[in-house]
């Protein structure tokens, strides 16, 4: 399989950038999984999709839409009714789950060449991210593992909570450079370091 090219590689810069003389308020960067898959359930076959991404992934989804889980090595989440998200650290897993959806359960996408993931963690990565999404990001609402489904202006996104302070956002690999230069600046005032 051909490498993939980062669409931020020509401005992703490592350092410190913004108002970080009192500390760095966020951290961004790009995570690179292998595989990112997009789940599709048909009417009334959401339990066996999820049944689906448990017997591959080995990860237990709640039912409905915006529930998730996540393992450091791989992710799922509901962003929608009926419809999920994996990623995963492996190339293979669009295989794996291709083979455990039949066609009357629901479709299986792979992504992964087709979307961006971009992570920002700190202690003001939420009120970063507010900044961007009507979205309420407190622990209560948006809970680690939980995902959502959202826009700013054109830019469609998919947000997983990976850890208390910590969000995983993918966006298409042709909005990514300028979803970047957007997340920087937001970024600015409370300091943020690239990696």
């Amino acid at each position: 399989m051909a490498e993939r090219l980062s669409p931020l590689e020509p401005v992703l810069r490592p350092g410190s950038r913004g108002q970080f003389e009192n500390g760095v308020g966020v951290v961004l960067s790009e995570i690179a999984p292998g595989s990112i898959i997009q789940l599709a359930a048909w009417p009334g076959q959401e339990k066996a999709i999820i049944a689906a991404i448990k017997k591959v992934t080995g990860l237990a989804l709640p039912d409905g839409a915006g529930g998730g889980v996540a393992n450091g090595q791989k992710a799922a989440f509901g962003f929608a009714p009926a419809k999920f998200i994996v990623v995963d650290e492996a190339e293979s897993i669009s295989e794996a789950l291709t083979k455990a959806v039949s066609p009357e359960v629901g479709t299986v996408t792979d992504l992964s060449h087709g979307r961006t993931a971009i992570r920002i963690s700190g202690a003001k990565a939420a009120w970063v991210l507010a900044k961007f999404f009507a979205i309420d990001f407190s622990l209560v609402a948006f809970p680690v593992g939980a995902g959502r489904s959202t826009v700013h202006h054109d830019i469609f996104a998919q947000i997983q909570r990976s850890a208390p302070d910590q969000f995983d956002v993918y966006v298409f690999r042709s909005f990514a450079r300028s979803f970047w230069h957007a997340l920087c600046r937001a970024s600015e005032e409370v300091g943020y370091e690239v990696r």
